[in-house]
């Protein structure tokens, strides 16, 4: 992914319970940073469909953000789905130094099996926001 000619493009997937914080986050990467990210609550119009958008957008983002919470292991929902197709993706990079997903732990919390062999960033260290910018800007 060093090798882009685009704007970074980063895939939000995380639990409805945790729109909020990850609304924030968000804010900050996008608007502060310049970083160019897609949220479902913020890049969905009404009339698209949404399972389509959101499945051309995941196969199209350079990163895939997966925030992880208490809450993300519990319910169900469609992010498992997201998080099925961000691992599909992953599995058919042409190399395994490249970052593609990104555990992103809002606190304190179990990582989803599937998730283990990825480096995480715990946003709640004092460290955890600018090690993830890192990682972020050097995907581009």
């Amino acid at each position: 992914m060093s090798e882009s000619k685009h704007p970074l493009r980063v895939f939000f997937c995380y639990a409805r319970s945790d729109q909020e914080i990850v609304h924030k986050l968000y804010t900050r990467i996008s608007k502060k940073d310049g970083i160019r990210a897609w949220l479902d609550t913020e890049n969905l119009l009404p009339g698209q469909d949404w399972e389509y958008e959101i499945r051309k957008t995941i196969l199209g983002s350079d990163v895939v953000l997966v925030c992880l919470s208490r809450q993300f292991n519990k319910q169900g929902g469609y992010r498992y789905n997201e998080l099925e197709m961000a691992l599909e993706k992953a599995g058919l990079l042409p190399t395994h130094d490249e970052i593609f997903i990104i555990p992103v732990r809002l606190e304190k919390c179990a990582m989803p099996k599937a998730l283990r062999r990825w480096q995480r960033v715990d946003l709640f260290e004092a460290d955890g926001y600018k090690k993830l910018l890192r990682a972020l800007k050097g995907c581009n």
